[in-house]
Formats: structure tokens, C-alpha cells, sequence
């Protein structure tokens, strides 16, 4: 017989498990792209990959590696392929001619711009059958996620002295500490 737990630690694993479906039913939805959308197909570790850059521009390999906690071969064929494909430019550090620097081209941007303005319309569309309130609640819920992921992330260590950012999320917070939505 199991061991019925309640209180704050499971309401809390509860949560965590509600969100965990969100975020699995999200992946789901969002790979259902209409045909005709890209004629490139990007992988999620490759995606992943391009946020990375994203965010930290002029990474190199073994950075890279260290943020996504995969081995420096994984890494480098990931970025082989996304340089085949022109989401990716590799070029030598004006630091150090032994490193490697890797940007993300005007290709590989407008991918991403295209990607998420897409994920935005198609979860738009089924949150349009959710009540205004639902949605306001919603809004202050994913802000509290936000504001918890950003500062989980902040505090793991990394190898770089840099601090990680968090990928834009598309909301702007005023000085209140609301959330507004990009409008532009």
C-alpha cells in the first residue's frame, strides 16, 4: 500500500506535473506544422541549439557543449549540419585563433522569427476558446513561471562567466512588475 501524501510538496508535484503535460502537449502541437511552412526541418536539439546561440552570440563549441550538457562530438555535428543548411556561421575568435566562434546568419534568425511567430498564431488560436478571466489568470501564471525558470537558470553554475539569458518570451514587464504584451 502507498503512502498518501498531501500538503505543499505534493500540491507543488502536482504543478510540476500539470505543467510537465503542458509543455509535452505544446511539443506536440507545435510539430504539426502545415505543409509548405519551411522547407527546412530543424530537430529539437538543433533548435535548442540555435537558441542557444541566440542568446549567447559568438558562443564557441565547448561553451556550447557545457549549456546544453552534451558531448563536444554531438555538439559539433549539430553545428555541422545547421552550417550546411545556413542557420549557422562558424568563424575563428579574434581572442584566440584556436577557438571557434559560432553566430546564427540572417537565415537561420528568420527561421526562428518565422518559428515562433507560427507557435504564437497556432496557440493564440486555442487559447481563444479559453474566457477572457481564464486567460488573464493564465497571464499572471506564466509570469510566475517566467520569473521562477529565469532565476533557476541564473543560479545554475556555468562554465562562462557570462550570465545565461533567458530566451525573449515576447512579454515585456513594466517597472510595475506586470506583464504586458509586445506590441511591435
Amino acid at each position: 500500500m502507498g503512502v498518501e501524501r498531501s500538503g505543499p510538496d505534493q500540491r507543488l508535484r502536482d504543478v510540476a506535473r500539470a505543467m510537465r503535460g503542458v509543455i509535452e502537449l505544446l511539443e506536440v502541437y507545435w510539430t504539426r506544422v502545415p505543409e509548405g511552412f519551411s522547407p527546412v526541418t530543424v530537430s529539437a536539439p538543433q533548435l535548442r541549439v540555435m537558441y542557444v546561440i541566440e542568446r549567447r552570440e559568438g558562443i564557441n563549441l565547448r561553451q556550447l557543449g557545457a549549456e546544453l550538457d552534451a558531448a563536444p562530438s554531438s555538439v559539433s555535428r549539430l553545428c555541422d549540419r545547421l552550417e550546411a543548411i545556413g542557420f549557422v556561421r562558424r568563424s575563428s575568435s579574434t581572442a584566440s585563433r584556436r577557438e571557434v566562434e559560432l553566430r546564427l546568419t540572417a537565415q537561420g534568425r528568420a527561421h526562428l522569427d518565422r518559428l515562433r511567430a507560427r507557435r504564437e498564431e497556432r496557440l493564440a488560436a486555442a487559447l481563444a476558446r479559453a474566457s477572457p478571466a481564464s486567460r488573464a489568470r493564465l497571464m499572471e501564471a506564466v509570469e510566475t513561471i517566467r520569473v521562477a525558470l529565469t532565476a533557476a537558470v541564473r543560479a545554475e553554475p556555468t562554465e562562462s562567466a557570462e550570465p545565461a539569458e533567458p530566451p525573449d518570451t515576447g512579454v515585456q514587464r513594466p517597472p510595475g512588475g506586470g506583464a504586458e504584451r509586445r506590441t511591435g
